[in-house]
């Protein structure tokens, strides 16, 4: 199911006793749930699926020399699936190595490791936003210009890092915001393409600089 871009939840269930169940709002909010001794029934896939215009949007970044990223906190199945129905993975294509890795295993890598393997990098899944933040100062050491979308507060360190930072101005925190140098008035990564300066910056500059957008 993740391999199908599904996100996966799992319902399941376990008996209690009544007296060891909260009864009012305040016990509920400090009672630990029991995990142990479920009964399982069901896996359910949920499809969010790619907005119309984003696998043409990561054509023309790809046509004017941008190489874009894709940095997830999905798992590498799902992860590999989505970036596949974008194009920024061909299907059927054989990735070398390093151009899929977890966030967990990128991080566990030196400063030095990081650099030999980053320009590799086409997918992160399970990453964190310290993975993110270690992501792009990597690929700036290697005399890449950096263009990063986030919308959360803990993105405002890799916003912040990179050349340019683009936040999302529906969902985005007012931290990612203001650590931001560009605001995605609709959150949709093809808004990004429509803005002509940007991409004719791109086109100008792509035989001097490497452009990476994740």
């Amino acid at each position: 199911m993740a391999a199908a871009t599904l996100r996966c939840i799992a319902f399941a269930y376990r008996t209690c006793d009544l007296h060891n169940v909260p009864v009012d709002e305040e016990q509920r909010q400090s009672w630990q749930i029991p995990e142990d001794n479920l009964t399982l029934l069901a896996i359910v896939g949920i499809k969010d699926p790619c907005r119309p215009n984003v696998r043409e949007a990561v054509h023309i970044c790809q046509k004017a020399g941008v190489k874009v990223r894709m940095v997830t906190g999905d798992n590498i199945y799902t992860a590999k699936a989505i970036a596949t129905e974008c194009g920024i993975l061909q299907p059927g294509e054989d990735t070398e190595q390093y151009a899929i890795i977890e966030g967990r295993d990128f991080r566990s890598y030196s400063e030095d490791e990081r650099l030999k393997f980053v320009d590799k990098i086409c997918v992160m899944g399970r990453s964190s936003p310290t993975d993110k933040l270690y992501l792009v100062q990597a690929l700036r050491k290697r005399g890449h210009v950096v263009a990063v979308t986030g919308d959360g507060t803990n993105d405002a360190p890799a916003l912040h890092e990179a050349d340019i930072g683009l936040s999302m101005g529906i969902q985005g925190t007012e931290v990612a915001k203001e650590s931001s140098d560009i605001i995605i008035l609709d959150d949709n990564f093809a808004s990004v393409v429509k803005f002509g300066g940007v991409v004719q910056f791109m086109q100008t500059f792509r035989n001097s600089f490497s452009f990476n957008s994740l």
